[in-house]
């Protein structure tokens, strides 16, 4: 039996591990293959979807959160950036892909969420090779073989790596070799030079000789310029080449849909269901601009494109698409769901009297309110609009972490949050939070019902917010109210 007969009979996984014969993959991409783009991808056929690669050393420093609210499990850095969110999707089919390998990085907190590991050993970028990583490591073969071999005798999950191919066939088959022998189950290969760009013609010899040469999948890329178009043109690549799979880049960037098999679907009904994917899963609302500006290309400068560019939310982005009711709806479920988990977790969330201080377990989450508004602007203007002395905080600073606290003085009355917060910016924030809700105030969420005290900013460009009328109105009634009912703010002083 000859070589290629032995390989197509082989088993490339055991039952229950990713299997990398015969797909058709979503490509790793730098700020485009988050949550929503992979679980796009999946819905219109990819078998299987690599995260964009992340930095060794920045996910050494993540911890793992279960978010229970968005359903997701996120790694979040220091500064509170999610650096790879995930879901029970796509648990089974994502490969999480980082660039370069360092011991500090412990994969037994993330390979229980993905289904596979894989090391970029061909990205060109600076950020990548001026560190020895990423296609720096071609010249490198003795170091790649470690980093391999570690994570292969390290991790329970099948390891991969994705290469670029060498100036010569002979160092490339040297290579590919030494890779096969490290034990990962897979090997993705670009078939262009670490110099040549999109524009040159990918070298599909290369990557039929690599297929020939080894025994484990071979993944080819690097066809999305002049061979992958559409679905039909997958199949296409993968016999020009000779390869076990392919792998998807630019053209499914452009159009995650390139994977039905039933056909492309409008870009227009591809934005609008990837925007549904980036309110449900809370994706940033930069990245999610990104996303959709790459896939308009060159209707960029359309109505559409400069509405799209000058958003600044995912709520703003929304108005473009008329997905407003969705974006409501959605806010609406995740809200009730974060006021379910608080309950039953028998976590309440209610003022408690610190001596003088009405504190609150509380933190500023960033994400959650609108760019232009926050909690502090809305204590400001309801201050002003009362006649109030302006709210005065003190922030104290931790020594041990350098964590900051701050305490917000309103009326007399002395707030604060019981949680530490990473600046002093948002542990002001946090404050504020909390002398907001003692009063029973609107404090700026995305989502609130009620948002019109910081109207009059806004009203030059959202006819339906409030009038300052109706604003003075409803704080004068209810600054009337709490007066008439002291009970209402008052707190209970109890110990946990």
């Amino acid at each position: 039996m000859t070589n290629q007969a032995n390989k197509e009979n082989m088993t490339a996984n055991t039952v229950g591990r990713l299997c990398f014969r015969n797909v058709n993959a979503l490509a790793p991409m730098v700020r485009v293959g988050t949550l929503p783009t992979r679980l796009l991808s999946l819905d219109y056929g990819a078998d299987i979807v690599y995260s964009e690669e992340l930095i060794d050393i920045k996910m050494a420093q993540c911890q793992r959160v279960v978010n229970e609210v968005l359903e997701t499990v996120d790694f979040v850095a220091p500064d509170e950036r999610v650096m790879f969110r995930t879901c029970e999707k796509e648990k089974d089919r994502v490969v999480f892909q980082m660039v370069g390998y360092t011991r500090e990085l412990s994969l037994s907190a993330m390979e229980n969420d993905v289904a596979a590991i894989d090391v970029n050993m061909g990205c060109p970028k600076e950020y990548s090779t001026k560190g020895g990583m990423g296609a720096a490591l071609l010249s490198d073969p003795d170091k790649i073989e470690a980093i391999l071999r570690t994570l292969v005798k390290g991790v329970s999950k099948p390891v991969t790596c994705k290469i670029r191919i060498l100036p010569t066939l002979e160092d490339t088959l040297s290579l590919v070799k030494r890779i096969e022998n490290t034990g990962v189950a897979a090997i993705a290969v670009h078939g262009r030079l670490k110099d040549e760009r999109p524009r040159h013609p990918v070298h599909c010899d290369f990557i039929q000789a690599i297929a020939e040469a080894v025994s484990i999948p071979v993944i080819a890329n690097g066809g999305s310029l002049d061979r992958v178009k559409a679905h039909a043109d997958i199949e296409e690549f993968r016999k020009a080449t000779g390869a076990s799979s392919v792998m998807v880049a630019r053209a499914a960037m452009w159009n995650p849909s390139v994977f039905r098999s039933q056909g492309l679907l409008s870009v227009e009904e591809v934005m609008e269901e990837y925007l549904k994917y980036a309110i449900r899963y809370d994706n940033h609302a930069f990245n999610t601009k990104y996303c959709l500006c790459q896939m308009l290309r060159d209707k960029v400068e359309s109505p559409l494109g400069k509405q799209l560019k000058s958003a600044q939310t995912n709520k703003e982005i929304c108005e473009g698409y008329g997905l407003q009711e969705y974006y409501k709806k959605t806010q609406a479920e995740l809200q009730a769901r974060r006021e379910a988990i608080q309950t039953n977790h028998n976590h309440p969330n209610q003022p408690v009297l610190d001596g003088d201080v009405t504190t609150m377990h509380v933190k500023f989450e960033r994400r959650e309110y609108p760019g232009e508004f926050s909690p502090k602007m809305f204590l400001l203007e309801w201050s002003r609009k009362e006649n109030l002395e302006q709210p005065r905080y003190e922030t104290v600073q931790r020594s041990q972490d350098r964590a900051f606290q701050s305490m917000v003085t309103m009326t007399g009355k002395k707030y604060r949050s019981t949680l530490w917060e990473k600046s002093k910016k948002y542990a002001e924030q946090a404050s504020a939070i909390v002398c907001l809700r003692v009063l029973g105030l609107p404090e700026g969420r995305a989502g609130e019902e009620y948002s019109g005290l910081v109207g009059k900013r806004k009203r030059e460009k959202n006819n339906e917010m409030p009038d300052e009328e109706d604003t003075t109105t409803y704080f004068g009634a209810r600054k009337r109210h709490l007066s008439e009912n002291p009970e209402e703010q008052r707190v209970t002083n109890y110990s946990k």
